[in-house]
């Protein structure tokens, strides 16, 4: 019988990481033997010189591809340069550039569809981008035959959104992944497999089913798979082996076998469902507003004091003990008259607040009118230093605009402080179980790794924690997004880049440091926790007055 299986290797975004990838591919079949085929999703080609000159080792020969493998177009304007054009052709031997949209049928009769690119938001459409035109001259030729019941495999570079209904959550933000040209093709292609990367994360989709049951006649299931960036640090899988019998030479109710764990088809939801999902999304979202006060509550009886409720920028009592912290919330002590420039002071005692009697003043490197600069307690480096407001906030988004102004100010310092010294600085904040705003500024060197790796090493070990870094949009407030009171972690990087993170009930404490210390970026690791990091009195001393000398330079509060 010709029912071969076709032995078939699926593979993420590989950016370039040749070298990592085919090693990799080498390793399996000495294992396993030899694949027919490797078939990479994704951003193909990296942008780094590295990239470039693995690359050119394979386009030359001078290095061997060890497998047949067919790769999608750019997926962003950079990797356009790798492409001749929207045909498909042979970029190296053993290395066959698909074309933008297609139909490839391999010798087994084995059909694989696909798209190379993102969606494109624009006319003209830029290279890197497919259009609705791409999308219907693939689909169309395929399904005019009576006798299409779908396709082997899809390979798309953008996810299908709300591929997750119905079924397991992915580890991405669902908010803003995926295109709904995407899922339409799909739904209307009914793919068995279907590949997709760009999200840097590892999802299997459970297998959907492409009829409805009772009123149509069986058909086969398909199932969704993502896959994670080449040698990723997070080590998510970015290779899927598997075997396949190509639907042709396939007994058609072999064919249509439905495993136990099926689900409904995600891109045909009935109507009732959709609106459903409106009406929770419109009412999660008023919830989630309300949430954060009554959660911040709670810690803070059990952390004896210093949290504000939401919505609560006032400042203390006339007498200035501040008020007991369960009438703290929607209290009726809102009609009070403010005191200008006074400084908020905390309920209970505090570490940070600079006219409290517990700060440690040895570590203070320069006052301002209303933040001040410290050398951060077991930094990570030795100038890890810490922005903080002299007044008890609790964080970025409880600030008035003239702490806001000198914090920034802060900051515009710092950066040229650590760029004379060849470093590039991170800034997080942790607004949970803290009672006192604490800006973290830690400087990474600058030949250790770019701003793209810091982002990244963010991203990778925030989702292996099953959390959901959102990007901030440009020009965006963080109060914006985060109403006093919500507890949340944030990273601002030195591109202006911002990430954020709504915590919803636990979050791991050293999480930013653990981040920075790993070994994507500072390579530090035994540093993630300050406790093992402290010094001596006379050191922090020495090490303070070492750093006061050197960032006098650029201290504005030295020139007022």
């Amino acid at each position: 019988m010709g029912e071969q299986p076709v032995r078939v290797l699926a593979c993420g975004d590989v950016e370039g990481r040749l070298n990592a990838l085919f090693n990799r591919v080498q390793t399996i079949q000495k294992k396993t033997g030899q694949f027919d085929l490797l078939l990479c999703v994704g951003e193909f080609f990296g942008t780094t010189p590295e990239a470039e000159a693995e690359w050119q080792q394979y386009r030359t020969g001078a290095k061997k591809v060890p497998i047949h493998t067919y790769i999608l177009g750019a997926a962003s304007q950079e990797t356009v340069k790798n492409f001749p054009g929207a045909d498909g052709c042979e970029l190296a031997e053993n290395i066959t550039y698909l074309g933008r949209r297609g139909v490839f049928t391999g010798v087994s009769g084995l059909q694989i569809a696909y798209v190379s690119g993102r969606e494109a938001l624009q006319e003209p459409a830029p290279a890197h981008c497919f259009t609705a035109k791409d999308l219907s001259a693939l689909v169309a030729p395929l399904t005019s035959s009576s006798k299409f019941r779908g396709v082997d495999i899809l390979l798309t570079s953008q996810w299908p959104r709300g591929v997750w209904h119905y079924a397991n959550n992915p580890e991405v933000n669902t908010k803003f992944c995926g295109s709904s040209s995407v899922a339409n093709l799909a739904d209307k292609l009914k793919p068995r497999y279907h590949f997709a990367a760009l999200e840097g994360a590892h999802y299997e989709r459970l297998p959907y089913r492409n009829h409805v049951v009772l009123q149509e006649n069986a058909q086969h299931v398909s199932r969704f798979i993502a896959l994670a960036t080449v040698n990723n640090p997070a080590k998510k899988k970015y290779l899927y082996a598997f075997n396949i019998i190509p639907m042709k030479t396939m007994d058609p109710s072999e064919l249509v076998k439905q495993p136990q764990d099926v689900t409904e088809n995600p891109y045909r939801r009935s109507a009732k469902d959709k609106t459903d999902t409106l009406k929770t999304g419109f009412s999660t979202t008023e919830e989630e507003e309300e949430q954060p006060s009554q959660f911040f509550f709670d810690l803070s009886k059990k952390q004896g004091g210093g949290h504000r409720g939401r919505g609560r920028k006032r400042h203390p009592d006339a007498d200035g003990r501040g008020r007991d912290q369960q009438h703290d919330g929607d209290g009726h002590h809102q009609g009070q008259p403010k005191q200008p420039r006074r400084h908020p002071q905390p309920t209970g005692p505090c570490w940070f607040c600079l006219a409290s009697p517990q700060v440690e003043k040895h570590l203070v490197i320069s006052i301002g009118t209303h933040c001040y600069l410290a050398l951060a307690k077991g930094g990570l480096t030795p100038h890890h230093m810490l922005i903080l407001p002299i007044g008890h906030y609790q964080s970025v988004v409880d600030l008035s605009s003239e702490v806001v102004e000198e914090m920034e100010k802060y900051k515009s310092a710092l950066k040229s402080f650590y760029r004379s010294k060849g470093e590039r600085c991170v800034l997080f904040e942790r607004n949970y179980r803290s009672q006192h705003l604490q800006l973290q500024v830690v400087p990474v060197p600058l030949d250790r790794c770019a701003t793209g790796d810091i982002k990244e090493a963010f991203m990778v070990q925030a989702q292996e924690q099953q959390m959901e870094l959102m990007e901030v949009p440009e020009h965006t407030e963080l109060k914006q997004i985060a109403p006093p009171g919500t507890p949340y972690f944030y990273v601002e990087l030195d591109s202006g880049e911002k990430l954020f993170y709504r915590i919803q009930k636990h979050f791991p404490l050293q999480f930013g440091r653990e981040v920075l210390a790993s070994e994507a970026v500072l390579n530090i690791p035994t540093r993630a926790d300050w406790k093992e990091c402290k010094q001596s009195r006379e050191e922090e001393e020495e090490s303070c007055k070492q750093l006061r000398d050197d960032f006098q330079p650029y201290d504005f509060a030295w020139d007022d």
